[in-house]
């Protein structure tokens, strides 16, 4: 076994080339400044359609005053009109409720009128309790309650 030749293991002659320890950056897939300039135009046309859309608001808002100014009287002149006739009712009832009462006269007090010194064709403010005093007590409890709340 001596007759083998040891041969030692050297470097390549000029050496090892240099180990590369360096950080290595990622690779970039987009340009910072080309993001900006995205942003800036997505924000610029989303600026455009809001606006559009914000004045197309305002006009459906317009629109929709101009209706309740143009409806408003025609309501309260049919609330006019219901109360009037929910006060017809009442007087009626009043009438079929006292029939049988001798010397009874809707809108006197023991032969006398509730208000003297008030023309014959006056409306008065009446009290809640006296235009629901027909109805079911639960009902015009509620009503009243609405109304106070409102």
């Amino acid at each position: 076994m001596s007759s083998v030749v040891k041969k030692q293991d050297l470097p390549p002659v000029g050496g090892y080339p240099s180990i590369n320890f360096k950080r290595v950056p990622a690779k970039q897939i987009f340009n910072p400044w080309l993001a900006i300039l995205g942003t800036i135009a997505i924000w610029g046309v989303s600026r455009e359609l809001y606006h559009k859309g914000y004045v197309e608001v305002m006009m459906e808002e317009v629109e929709q005053r101009s209706v309740l100014i143009a409806l408003e009287p025609m309501l309260l002149a049919e609330r006019d009109r219901a109360f009037l006739k929910q006060l017809r009712k009442n007087r009626d009832e009043e009438n079929e409720l006292m029939k049988n009462v001798p010397n009874w006269k809707t809108g006197h007090y023991y032969n006398q009128p509730l208000y003297i010194t008030v023309p014959k064709d006056t409306l008065l403010n009446v009290p809640l309790y006296e235009y629901y005093a027909h109805a079911e007590k639960s009902h015009s409890f509620w009503r009243v309650f609405e109304f106070i709340k409102h």
